[in-house]
């Protein structure tokens, strides 16, 4: 039963068409936002009522890649113009892989669009990868539907 549970560390980024490895993928969260109201006469308590739906910005790293790439292309685009260019959103996908390395399980972001690229420091007495870090905005994501889903590892 145990050897079931899917593991956190076999996954792709999609992009374009483009599948990308990264180290670490974070911001896949979502949290319903609450609006406090007090009703008139009733002191003891606050009515709790549910807002609107928001998610964490995606937060993708890796080493350095030193040829080029789609993502890194439209992040380059999409950061160097500031505004004086539309910023083109594209969608984006997150795949957790079984063990055949087919996605088991997929998450949709949709209408993303980088809003920050950053490299991780640079230390002489240090032998670390150098390190990318690419942060997306989106407007919401979801997780797909699979086809046929019958175990994460089968």
């Amino acid at each position: 039963m145990a050897s079931n549970y899917p593991v956190s560390f076999y996954f792709k980024l999609s992009f374009k068409g483009e599948d990308a490895a990264f180290q670490e993928v974070s911001g896949l969260s979502k949290e319903l936002a609450i609006e406090e109201v007090t009703g008139g006469g009733e002191n003891r308590f606050k009515y709790r009522l549910p807002t609107i739906a928001s998610g964490q910005n995606l937060v993708l790293k890796r080493a350095v890649v030193t040829k080029g790439s789609k993502l890194l292309g439209w992040c380059s685009s999409t950061l160097d113009q500031g505004l004086a260019k539309t910023i083109q959103p594209h969608d984006v996908s997150v795949s957790l892989l079984n063990a055949k390395g087919n996605p088991s399980r997929s998450w949709n972001f949709y209408n993303a669009y980088p809003i920050k690229y950053s490299l991780s420091d640079f230390k002489s007495m240090d032998n670390s990868l150098l390190i990318e870090t690419i942060e997306l905005a989106y407007t919401y994501f979801e997780v797909a539907q699979q086809k046929k889903f019958s175990g994460l590892f089968n």
